[in-house]
């Protein structure tokens, strides 16, 4: 009876495994999609770009050639944005993951009036769209005359109200109590007990914010473009899309050249690879610290 049972239902069981595999392929082909046709654009010049199918190689391999039309163009430009790009990221996620780690910590792990206000505060944040406070930034960064400086793009990547929030739920499971009485005990400063103690045990929710933070800092257009003018500050997101307006005619010039599209589709082609180097060489640590932390003694 109990082997009759168990073979009935390993078939079910293999038809939803089949099922849940069917549904992963078909979610991981709509991710990679965009990213095969942005590669295989990115090797094609502009006839076989406007004329071939747009997954497949066109007529001639030419992505060295339109990576080096890109890293030449008006004297290299797009290297300029490169470097503003990761100035913005490196700068403002690491900023941001280490505000939101000590700041969780702290919400979580003392008792202090207006705590609970504080908390609900930083939760309502989360709430508010970027672009609902762009304007009032830029009028505020106006007066302090730090319009059209990468101060005007930093100070605001360095605030995460999610990152806020994702450390204090994290820290408030992942440093135990106990660990913090015994190196007070020891004669450990508070400040020396977060550095050495519980940062380490930190680590995966950090990881965690400093991803999240660096794609949102990457990936930021809005903000950007409303408080810089100068090219030479821009990011990526903004001179690509400069770029594509001198493609369409858009940008007032009048004149419409097609040849721009390769150095956009390419220019975009090499804007996502520190993000995938990001997410592969961080990964790792943050796998290992969710192993470690899942082993209680």
């Amino acid at each position: 009876m109990s082997s009759t049972t168990t073979t009935k239902r390993r078939p079910r069981r293999s038809r939803a495994s089949n099922a849940l595999t069917l549904a992963m392929a078909l979610m991981l082909g709509y991710a990679l999609l965009p990213l095969v046709w942005l590669f295989m654009a990115s090797t094609k010049d502009t006839a076989s770009l406007m004329n071939s199918f747009g997954l497949w190689f066109g007529h001639g391999f030419h992505l060295f050639g339109n990576i080096a039309d890109v890293l030449s163009y008006d004297h290299g430009i797009y290297l300029r944005w490169f470097g503003n790009t990761l100035l913005y990221a490196v700068v403002g996620a690491g900023g941001a993951a280490f505000i939101a780690t000590a700041a969780g910590y702290g919400l979580a792990k003392y008792r202090f009036r207006g705590r609970t206000a504080l908390a609900a505060t930083v939760l309502g944040a989360i709430a508010i769209p970027g672009t609902a406070l762009a304007v009032p930034t830029y009028l505020l960064f106006s007066k302090a005359g730090i319009v059209d400086t990468p101060w005007a793009v930093l100070l605001p990547s360095l605030v995460s109200p999610f990152g806020v929030y994702l450390m204090r739920v994290y820290a408030a499971e992942a440093v135990p109590d106990s660990m913090l009485e015994a190196a007070r005990i020891d004669g450990a400063g508070e400040l020396r007990t977060f550095f050495t103690v519980s940062l380490r045990l930190l680590a995966p929710g950090f990881v965690t914010v400093l991803l999240f933070a660096l794609v949102a800092t990457w990936n930021n257009y809005f903000l950007p473009l409303i408080v810089l003018s100068d090219p030479k500050w821009f990011p990526l997101t903004v001179g690509l899309n400069q770029w594509n307006s001198l493609a369409t005619g858009a940008a007032g010039s009048g004149a419409t050249t097609t040849d721009f599209y390769p150095l956009v589709v390419t220019g975009s082609l090499l804007a996502i690879v520190p993000l995938v180097v990001a997410f592969l060489f961080l990964q790792r640590y943050w796998q290992s610290g969710l192993s470690a932390g899942s082993v209680k003694e």
